[in-house]
């Protein structure tokens, strides 16, 4: 199975990527960076969460029924004319619910790292939340998950089934690496720490961006 960060490469990655940039105002490269960063970190604040027996019972409910990937089907009228409030809306339940506490300070941290003002990148992942989450349920069709050591698993593979190794390294590098379970602190660490922690990160985004 391919990673999380593969399908930003894919057609249906790039109309995404697209549909997210002309609604934020945002240019496609800086858009891109945004959710390179930030969707390896939805996903595993989302693979913790899950690993509680109510976190994984809320998200196979919420990947059954509503996000279930039929957003994917229609992504042109997604984006076509703006996105719906409704989805806005949703998106920021889906980020309240994983991030918690800690949104804003992903918010902060992937401004700094990718030059784009706080409220963009706000409103980029309010956007692309329910897309992840319709990737989500997708997968979970095609494999059958109904299970939280199947959602775990496929969950796993998002995060490190790339063909990718950049991915690996990027997403290694950044989970927990003060052994304290908190993803999003690391995350934030790197992203606004010292120059010798912002050059490693710097060096593994460039190659996930192209720059290889």
């Amino acid at each position: 199975m391919s990673g999380i960060l593969d399908l930003l490469n894919s057609d249906l990655g790039k109309t995404i990527v697209s549909g997210v940039s002309n609604q934020t105002n945002q240019s496609q490269n800086k858009t891109q960076d945004v959710l390179t960063m930030a969707l390896p970190v939805l996903m595993a604040a989302m693979k913790k969460n899950a690993a509680t027996p109510q976190g994984a019972e809320g998200l196979l409910g919420a990947i059954g029924s509503k996000h279930n990937g039929s957003v994917l089907d229609n992504l042109g009228s997604l984006f076509e004319g703006g996105v719906d409030s409704s989805v806005l809306e949703d998106g920021g339940k889906i980020l309240g619910h994983v991030l918690g506490g800690k949104q804003q300070h992903v918010e902060m941290a992937l401004s700094q790292k990718s030059g784009i003002d706080a409220g963009s990148v706000a409103q980029i992942l309010k956007v692309a939340a329910p897309i992840l989450m319709g990737v989500l349920g997708n997968q979970a069709k095609k494999q059958n998950v109904n299970s939280a050591s199947g959602l775990e698993g496929m969950l796993g593979g998002l995060l490190g089934g790339s063909s990718a190794k950049n991915e690996q390294s990027f997403l290694e590098s950044i989970l927990d690496a003060d052994g304290d379970g908190s993803v999003i602190d690391d995350v934030a660490g790197m992203v606004l720490g010292g120059s010798k922690k912002k050059g490693g990160l710097g060096g593994l985004l460039g190659g996930l961006f192209g720059g290889k």
